[in-house]
C-alpha cells in the first residue's frame, strides 16, 4: 500500500552461518521487497517486451528506472505532471532510479567533465546537455521513484590508480553535494561507491560514504569487463567496510553464477539488462546454463525450455514452438523468452532466500555449480 509519508525501512532477518549473505525485508512507500532481490531494468519507464501486470505474475517486487533516458525523453517534468513515474507506467510497486552517471560515461562519446559535473552529447540527437549531482537529484526527485542514486563517476577498465583515485574522489565530492541538495517527502538517497579495480580506493571510498550516512549503498563500477575473480575481491572489500545495517545494492549485475556469488559476500540488490537482452536475440536461461532456442537442434524438441520453471512459457510451450517463433520474426518470441528469463532470476532469488533462511546457502550454491555450465551456450 502506498504510503507517502514513510521514507525506508531495512531489517535484516536472518544471516548466514557460513558467509556474509543475509535474509532481509526493505520497507519502501510502494511496498516490501524481500531481500536478497533482483531488480528487472525497466530503462525508459518501461521493462522490454514485459506488462506491467506481466511482471506483477513472474514475482517482480522492485523495478528500475533510468535517469539518463528519462531526461531526454519524454522529460522529467512530463513525468511529474503524470504524477511520477509509478503512475506514468501503471507500476504500483516500488521503482529505484540510477543517477544517469554511468550511461553518460558509456553513451556520450564526447563530453567535458568538470568539478561542476558532465556536459556531454545526447546519443539521440546530438544537443548538447549538462548534468550535475543537483541536476540529477532534481530529476530523480520528479521522477518521484522510492530509491534515487547519487551521482557519480564510473570509470572504465583497465585504467590507472591515478584515474580511478580521481574518479573516486569526484564521485565522493558529489555525494557530499547530492546529499546536500536532495530533499524529498518519501525518496531515499543512496550513496555510491567506486575505487574501480584498486583494494586500497574501494576500502576508502566505502568509509568515506558511510560516513555520510546514506540509508543504503551502490556499489559501482564493476563487471565492466574485468574478470570475475577481480570483481569479487573488490566487492568483498568494500561490503566488509559498508554499514551492516543497511542494504547494499550490487549495480548493473545480473548473470546466474553473479547473484549467487553476490550474496555470499553480502549483497541484498542487484539489478542487469542481461535477462530482457539476451531474451530478444533468443537465448534464455536454464539450470545448466545459456540456451540459444533459435538453434536447429530445437526444431522438433516439444520440451518446455526448462522442465524445472514454472513460469508462463515453459508451462505451455516447446522449445520447437520457441525456435518457430524467433526464425519467423515474431514478437511474442522475445515476450515469451524475457518472461521466461526475469522469472528464471526472480525464482533463483526466492530459492536463494529461502536457503539463507534454513542455513543451506552454501549447499544451494554448490548444487547449482554442478548443474550450471558457465562455458558455453547449447
Amino acid at each position: 500500500m502506498y504510503n507517502p509519508l514513510m521514507g525506508m525501512n531495512f531489517d535484516i532477518i536472518k544471516t548466514d552461518s557460513r558467509s556474509r549473505a543475509r535474509r532481509g525485508r526493505l520497507t519502501l512507500p510502494h511496498g516490501v521487497v524481500e531481500t536478497p532481490c533482483y531488480m528487472p531494468v525497466g530503462t525508459q519507464a518501461t521493462v522490454k517486451a514485459m506488462r506491467p501486470k506481466d511482471l506483477v505474475n513472474v514475482g517482480a517486487q522492485i523495478i528500475l528506472n533510468n535517469t539518463y533516458h528519462l531526461h531526454l525523453r519524454p522529460g522529467e517534468d512530463t513525468v511529474a505532471k503524470a504524477g511520477g513515474s509509478h503512475k506514468f507506467m501503471a507500476w504500483e510497486r516500488p521503482i529505484l532510479t540510477d543517477s544517469g552517471g554511468y550511461q553518460v560515461f558509456s553513451l556520450s562519446k564526447i563530453r567535458k567533465m568538470s568539478e561542476e559535473g558532465v556536459e556531454f552529447r545526447s546519443h539521440i540527437d546530438g544537443r548538447k546537455m549538462f548534468i550535475s549531482p543537483e541536476i540529477s537529484m532534481d530529476i530523480q526527485m520528479k521522477l518521484g521513484s522510492d530509491i534515487a542514486m547519487a551521482f557519480d563517476h564510473c570509470i572504465e577498465y583497465p585504467c590507472t590508480e591515478l584515474a580511478a583515485e580521481h574518479a573516486m574522489l569526484l564521485t565522493d565530492r558529489w555525494a557530499t553535494r547530492c546529499k546536500a541538495h536532495h530533499s524529498h517527502d518519501y525518496q531515499n538517497l543512496f550513496g555510491i561507491a567506486q575505487g574501480a579495480f584498486f583494494g586500497n580506493l574501494r576500502r576508502e571510498s566505502a568509509l568515506s560514504l558511510a560516513g555520510m550516512d546514506f540509508v543504503g549503498y551502490g556499489i559501482g563500477g564493476l563487471s565492466v569487463g574485468e574478470p570475475k575473480p577481480l570483481m569479487y575481491e573488490m566487492l568483498e572489500i568494500v561490503t566488509d567496510n559498508l554499514p551492516k545495517e543497511k542494504p547494499r545494492y550490487l549495480m548493473g549485475v545480473g548473470s546466474p553464477d553473479c547473484l549467487v556469488e553476490g550474496v555470499l559476500l553480502g549483497v541484498d540488490m542487484f539489478d542487469c539488462v542481461l535477462a530482457t537482452r539476451i531474451a530478444r536475440n533468443g537465448t534464455v536461461f536454464t539450470r545448466e546454463g545459456r540456451m540459444v532456442v533459435k538453434n536447429a537442434r530445437f526444431a522438433e524438441d516439444f520440451r518446455p525450455i526448462d522442465e524445472t520453471c514454472d513460469c508462463y512459457c515453459c508451462r505451455n510451450f516447446s522449445r520447437a514452438y520457441m525456435r518457430h517463433l524467433f526464425k519467423a520474426n515474431e514478437i511474442l518470441g522475445a515476450q515469451l523468452a524475457s518472461e521466461h528469463n526475469l522469472r528464471f532470476l526472480l525464482r533463483m532469488m526466492e530459492e536463494i532466500r529461502e536457503a539463507i533462511q534454513n542455513d543451506t546457502l552454501r549447499k544451494y550454491r554448490d548444487e547449482f555449480y554442478l548443474r550450471y555450465d558457465l562455458t558455453k551456450n547449447f
